[in-house]
């Protein structure tokens, strides 16, 4: 054992790594791996084709004609892109076109910021397809017809 030196270190004069350096590292480290673990699921959705959450956001093409209750329900909707748009940072410029009618007379429908649909008829209560919106509406409709002139018309 040499007297200027301990049992366990180095030559004297050697620098042991101070201890907030190691404190200060540790931490980053796990600054890191939690910011990485909190953001994989955004990160990679979209990644997996069978993810029930990947297009929660977009509109498919979503068409139905069916008859429901005596009533003939058609359906459709498609994202259209205007003219012109140029998409920022990825994001899509498409924007939802949504066409239902009942009995060939058009029902209004909005589309709400979660993705879900509401209608004129029943504007109250939101439904996650528009199937679901045109069949609550045709519910509370019961016998009545819908109006053939529109409410927004200039």
């Amino acid at each position: 054992m040499n007297p200027t030196s301990g049992p366990d270190e180095g030559p004297a004069g050697t620098p042991r790594p101070a201890r907030r350096a190691v404190l200060r590292a540790v931490f980053t480290a796990t600054v890191l791996a939690g910011t990485g673990g909190a953001l994989a699921p955004v990160l990679l959705r979209g990644q997996d084709p069978g993810d029930p959450g990947q297009d929660r956001d977009a509109v498919g093409p979503e068409r139905f004609s069916e008859l429901y209750r005596g009533r003939t329900i058609r359906g459709t909707a498609t994202a259209v892109v205007p003219a012109g748009a140029q998409p920022r940072n990825g994001e899509s410029v498409a924007a939802p076109a949504v066409d239902v009618s009942i009995d060939g007379r058009t029902l209004h429908v909005m589309r709400r910021a979660d993705g879900s649909y509401l209608s004129t008829v029943n504007h109250y209560e939101s439904f996650p397809t528009l199937l679901e919106t045109a069949r609550a509406a045709v519910d509370e409709l019961g016998t009545a017809q819908l109006s053939s002139v529109s409410p927004h018309t200039i």
